[in-house]
């Protein structure tokens, strides 16, 4: 195999990788927010142990980029499209920790606490769930077209969250006595609002990849 085929090869390889991180990230942030509506803390617990796992695909991901700069030496487009793969891996492991920390809010809430999740916390979690499948299609086949679907996504993301906080805040107001609960569920509310910032920053590395541009779509 020349080298320019070796090269394409192990770009190839690559991306693989990290559409799978990608995947291992969503189906953290999925379990995550079913345990909270369970209150399953031995699943809180899994996705917090399967963190580690994450962490670790990140880093052999980051080494396999390194070493492809090193020993290629790419410039222009070959070069970009390493140091994004940089960027949006770790924009990855970030939306797996988010995911991590609404797993910790479950432990935090405990087994028995006799409240109702906020309904738009699910929705909120699917909303992401898509978004994550349109930036790693548009990142697979470099498709800009896709990836600017992603502002106006982020802030329907957006508007739920502030949706949830208004609703949880009135509780507050007359439920004082649930501080713990209005808490966590701030707090996972935000976690998936951060986990749909750092998609749209993956749709802002792939519009930059192909048009050499930066746009804002958060």
């Amino acid at each position: 195999m020349v080298v320019r085929e070796q090269f394409e090869a192990d770009l190839s390889n690559l991306k693989e990788d990290i559409i799978s991180l990608s995947n291992a990230s969503v189906n953290a942030l999925f379990k995550a927010v079913d345990a909270l509506y369970n209150q399953d803390l031995a699943l809180a617990n899994t996705i917090i142990d399967e963190d580690k796992a994450i962490d670790k695909q990140e880093l052999a991901i980051n080494e396999q980029t390194i070493l492809l700069i090193a020993k290629q030496q790419p410039v222009a487009t070959d070069l970009r499209r390493l140091v994004i793969a940089l960027q949006i891996t770790t924009d990855i492991e970030r939306m797996a920790d988010n995911a991590k920390n609404i797993a910790k809010s479950t432990l935090h809430l405990g087994e028995d606490h006799r409240l109702t999740v906020h309904p738009k916390i699910k929705e909120m979690r699917d909303m992401a769930v898509e978004m994550n499948n349109i930036a790693m299609r548009a990142f697979e086949y470099d498709d800009i077209s896709i990836a600017g679907k992603l502002s106006k996504m982020d802030d329907n993301v957006d508007r739920l969250y502030e949706w949830v906080i208004k609703d949880i805040l009135n509780e507050t107001a007359t439920n004082p006595e649930k501080i713990q609960y209005v808490m966590q569920m701030a707090f996972s509310a935000r976690y998936i609002e951060r986990f749909a910032d750092h998609i749209t920053n993956i749709g802002e590395n792939i519009l930059y990849l192909v048009k050499g541009e930066s746009y804002k779509l958060n």
